[in-house]
């Protein structure tokens, strides 16, 4: 149905519905769905699987340059695999977020996963989410988002995503844990959080999760219609 494949940019901080949306809409469009912060987290699963320390840059680089991560389209959603080995559900453990911030702050881990990233863009027809994709990982993406939602309703997702793992967490923790992720995702030196300048900001608060994939999808197709 939908003529040229897309290259579509999803950024916005933790937990403002990102992931799910940006799923969805790939389904929608049939296009391969690239959780970027799923790459990460697998380079972060390395790096606590070798037991190096979070603050030595030095060793965590040089692990990054010999590491593959690959998302893999399946029946059930997207497959992570961390040198060819699944890791879908280990990169979902309380450890792996608490590391990831600082596994991602390191220039040789992004250097290695931006260049993954293009290389699964090439062909277009793909939906990238993250913190950092329409600003540099894709700068010409054909069509940028910027999704945004007050702390409130993304401390009650993020607590929803806790709890079905196991984990209870009182609501004021999980504020303060996103307040403290969204200062390190804007402060940090190597791809800050940012919305791109040509970026549509879609906020969430009050959205559905259908609202948010229909204005999305509903974007593509006007953008293919100017392109016909």
């Amino acid at each position: 149905v939908f003529l040229k494949k897309l290259v579509i940019a999803i950024d916005g901080p933790a937990a403002a519905g990102k992931s799910t949306t940006a799923k969805l809409a790939a389904q929608r469009l049939g296009y391969l769905y690239v959780d970027t912060g799923a790459m990460y987290r697998a380079m972060t699963l390395k790096v606590l699987r070798h037991g190096i320390d979070l603050i030595d840059e030095e060793k965590i680089s040089e692990l990054a340059t010999q590491t593959e991560v690959r998302l893999e389209n399946d029946i059930g959603g997207v497959r992570v695999f961390l040198d060819k080995q699944d890791v879908t559900d280990a990169i979902r453990s309380p450890d792996v977020t608490n590391a990831v911030s600082a596994v991602s702050s390191y220039r040789k881990v992004r250097e290695v996963m931006i260049r993954e990233q293009r290389r699964m863009g090439e062909r277009g027809g793909i939906v990238l989410e993250g913190r950092d994709i329409g600003t540099v990982v894709f700068p010409d993406a054909d069509l940028k988002i910027y999704m945004v939602a007050n702390v409130s309703e993304r401390a009650k997702r993020r607590q929803e995503d806790l709890k079905k793992q196991g984990v209870n967490a009182t609501l004021s923790d999980v504020i303060v844990g996103i307040q403290e992720r969204d200062l390190k995702d804007s402060e940090r030196n190597i791809s800050p959080l940012r919305k791109a300048e040509d970026a549509i900001i879609i906020d969430t608060s009050d959205l559905t999760i259908d609202e948010q994939v229909e204005t999305i999808v509903r974007k593509v197709k006007e953008i293919l219609r100017q392109q016909s």
